[in-house]
């Protein structure tokens, strides 16, 4: 999730608390398409849904090969039936509604920290950042980490960082 994608979310987030129907009006053409190529990358059999076959295998180009059946049915019973790219669409929409944003960005994290420690490995964050979606140069991951350094061990304490982003100041360490 770049600082890109959640000024997107953010914006979506605003248009979705007071949009009509059409769930392509919620968003702005740019989001659509980032939306789309979400899609494209998740419906690995290229056949225009989203099944549970391709969950897994995103899942596991995602380095996640252990994901129980239970998760993937759940996420697949969330959709109202065949998940195509209009179903993919109006789910965003849907948890956009209303969303809180460090929530939003919060989960986006979470999906790369299955046991919740709320840290992430410096290298795969930059891995993740350099070769995903809008991806970031050397001179940009630099500046992220000058701004949020990892600890000692290499490690980038993500729900800190999505509280400077929303919030715009350290959380108060208990």
């Amino acid at each position: 999730m770049t600082p890109h994608s959640i000024i997107h979310l953010l914006k979506a987030k605003k248009r979705a608390e007071g949009a009509s129907s059409n769930v392509f009006s919620m968003f702005e053409q740019a989001q659509i398409q980032e939306f789309k190529e979400a899609f494209t990358i998740m419906d690995q059999n290229r056949d225009g849904f989203i099944d549970k076959n391709d969950l897994r295998d995103t899942f596991a180009a995602l380095g996640r090969l252990n994901v129980k059946q239970e998760e993937i049915d759940d996420m697949l019973k969330e959709a109202p039936g065949p998940i195509n790219f209009t179903v993919f669409l109006t789910m965003f929409g849907e948890k956009l509604k209303g969303a809180d944003p460090e929530e939003t960005i919060l989960n986006a994290f979470k999906v790369f920290d299955p046991e919740g420690t709320g840290i992430l490995k410096k290298e795969f964050v930059t891995e993740m950042l350099t070769t995903q979606a809008d991806r970031f140069s050397p001179e940009e991951m630099e500046q992220m980490f000058t701004a949020f350094p990892p600890d000692v061990a290499g490690n980038l304490d993500y729900k800190n960082l999505v509280h400077i982003i929303t919030h715009g100041e350290e959380k108060d360490q208990e």
